[in-house]
């Protein structure tokens, strides 16, 4: 990262816009982060986190919102509905009703931004399906690209989303990459769209926390004894139209997940932060099963032993996304396992926002 500094004096400070059961706040508060205000209109995801986070301002339907009248921000966070993106629904994409608030998330960023004089927020961190990268002709996630910008986006030549990749514009870097919670310290395979852009007016760090630069001629060798895979777009590629033009640039990704965990999680010995035990296949078995076989998960439901199938508890799922026991206590099963189902895996959302503070000299965390 380029600034280490420690500690200065004003705290970084997060918006959670499509807040659910608050995963975003949760990561913040790890991360030294505070949280000031939340947008959701799920009564049971705001009774979740009213409890937790007794300090955060709860404002209610996005779409009653403006970000001209909101309080100033350090980083705005969406995990907007995925409904119309993912490859199991319609594939409305944005066009669809719940998908398609993606952009009242984008008119609040820039409403603050316009408001506070481009000052607030620095950073818009959004969270979503695969299917963003297809939904719509894999126009949609063009669209996110030049709406956040915002500017126009060029397609990719082969008229396809790579999962990690890269878009400087005059406004602000957008980078982007898919974190798959099974290599983050828990027992499931859940892959999803990380992306954050950086409207920083000098020294910008969104791709230092997805990426490595290439190396160039005459410096020291990078990463070595560490594989990488090549970045979606060559180095320049731009297009033509429009007064601005995001220009994609080529780099490096990163192995940040260690490969310790990457095995440990394939193996059926490993009792990680979860407690449950993981089959070589990677399913999720009941608490203290070490049997072998056919061992899967599917749609909540767990096979623990020949002929016997059960469905995994709500804690069990807490545990399947990184979140403490009992976070979502006190309301039905159901109401705990569509309000889980709906959330993110906690380590990657801890992981953006730890590389966010030490991006912006906020901590001495290193890289």
């Amino acid at each position: 990262m380029r600034s280490t500094s420690k500690n200065p004096a004003r705290e970084l400070t997060l918006g959670s816009l499509f807040d659910g059961i608050g995963g975003w706040q949760l990561a913040a508060i790890r991360n030294g982060i505070r949280p000031v205000w939340s947008s959701e209109i799920e009564p049971f995801c705001c009774e979740i986190t009213r409890k937790h986070f007794p300090g955060t301002e709860q404002l209610g339907d996005i779409t009653a919102l403006s970000g001209a009248d909101m309080e100033p921000v350090d980083i705005i966070c969406a995990g907007s509905p995925c409904q119309d993106l993912s490859v199991a629904g319609k594939r409305e994409g944005l066009r669809g009703e719940r998908s398609g608030l993606f952009r009242k998330s984008v008119s609040i960023l820039h409403e603050m931004r316009k408001a506070t004089d481009g000052r607030y927020p620095r950073f818009f961190v959004w969270e979503n399906v695969l299917g963003a990268f297809s939904s719509n002709e894999h126009r949609d996630f063009q669209a996110v690209l030049e709406e956040i910008g915002p500017c126009r986006v060029p397609m990719p030549e082969s008229q396809k989303w790579a999962r990690a990749g890269m878009a400087r514009t005059e406004a602000c870097d957008i980078c982007w990459r898919t974190l798959d919670a099974r290599y983050w310290g828990v027992p499931q395979r859940r892959t999803r769209i990380f992306l954050v852009a950086d409207f920083a007016a000098g020294a910008r760090c969104s791709d230092e926390i997805f990426f490595e630069p290439e190396n160039v001629s005459g410096s020291p060798a990078a990463g070595k004894g560490t594989s990488y895979a090549p970045a979606t777009f060559a180095a320049g590629s731009h297009g033509t139209a429009g007064t601005a033009t995001a220009t994609f640039s080529k780099q490096r990704i990163s192995k940040y997940q260690p490969d310790s965990i990457a095995s440990c999680v394939a193996s059926r010995d490993y009792k990680g932060p979860t407690d449950l035990i993981v089959e070589t296949v990677g399913a999720v078995c009941a608490r203290g099963y070490k049997g072998v076989g056919s061992q899967y998960v599917s749609e909540g439901k767990c096979q623990v032993q020949e002929g016997l199938v059960r469905r995994l508890t709500p804690l069990e799922c807490e545990r399947l996304q990184g979140l403490p026991d009992d976070w979502t206590a006190g309301g039905s099963d159901v109401k705990r396992y569509k309000a889980i189902g709906n959330g993110m895996a906690q380590p990657c959302a801890d992981f953006i926002l730890s590389r966010i503070v030490v991006g912006t000299g906020k901590g001495n965390v290193p890289c």
